[in-house]
């Protein structure tokens, strides 16, 4: 399947609309809990948690809980609410990723929700000695800027253009760590074309179905998110979900996708 990210068009008005769904896919979480307890535990390795535009620790609080529940050291990012790339940002993000790094003497595993995940990929890029993985959530890393609902929302708490950014940062580049793209086909926010990468040996593209602002809690994206994680060092795989019939439950599962550009 091709993906043409450069001519992806926002959301449509009823997707937007349609993001009020994110409330009961926390309920779904809630109600899911029982089976999210089930899925494989973590051995107490580091993982770091971004959020989303003008969001902040408190929206990814639910997947914190879930993952600290697993077993994980989890942190979130202690920066407030994301207001998007400003001056002394980059250094301080390197410098969360660096304290946790050299606390546990372990890789760091990054999870990045929507602009989280591309600051994720970001610092992984840049400081790949110290990441483990990346795992992003409906993160449009591709394509022009403007094609998402968000943009304008941007612009406002940022004080500079979309543009301005596209020109400074190397966004689209995968990192050289193994790396997850979760994203919907039904997103109200951002064009899914935009959060697809370019499959190889460590990259993945996992689509299921939900909104933007409920991904962080959404049941489906933390079972992947539980199994990414609980790999062993060094034995990376693409997702193959446990039992198989839950794979009718996602989509481009090993489905190669060359992005045209």
């Amino acid at each position: 399947m091709n993906v043409d990210p450069e001519n992806a068009q926002p959301p449509s008005p009823f997707l937007l609309a349609a993001e009020w769904r994110a409330l009961w896919e926390f309920g779904a979480y809630g109600l899911s809990l029982p089976f999210l307890s089930r899925l494989p535990k973590g051995d107490g390795r580091p993982v770091l948690v971004l959020p989303g535009l003008s969001a902040g620790d408190m929206s990814t609080l639910p997947m914190r809980l879930f993952l600290k529940n697993r077993g994980y050291a989890v942190y979130g990012w202690s920066l407030g609410p994301n207001q998007g790339y400003r001056p002394g940002l980059k250094e301080l993000k390197q410098k969360r990723l660096k304290d946790i790094y050299d606390e546990h003497g372990q890789k760091v595993s990054l999870i990045g929700w929507s602009l989280g995940g591309i600051y994720a990929r970001q610092l992984a890029k840049a400081m790949p000695d110290m990441v483990r993985d990346v795992i992003t959530l409906g993160s449009p890393f591709k394509g022009h800027p403007r094609s998402s609902n968000a943009w304008r929302l941007y612009e406002a708490l940022a004080g500079h253009t979309v543009d301005e950014v596209r020109v400074s940062e190397d966004i689209a580049s995968a990192p050289k760590v193994p790396t997850t793209s979760i994203f919907s086909r039904t997103d109200g926010v951002v064009a899914w074309e935009c959060c697809i990468e370019t499959e190889g040996p460590q990259c993945e593209n996992i689509g299921l179905e939900g909104s933007h602002c409920g991904l962080g809690h959404n049941p489906l994206a933390l079972t992947v998110i539980a199994d990414r994680l609980s790999q062993k060092d060094g034995e990376w795989a693409p997702f193959d979900p446990k039992p198989p019939v839950m794979r009718a439950m996602f989509s481009d599962l090993h489905d190669p996708i060359q992005a045209t550009h």
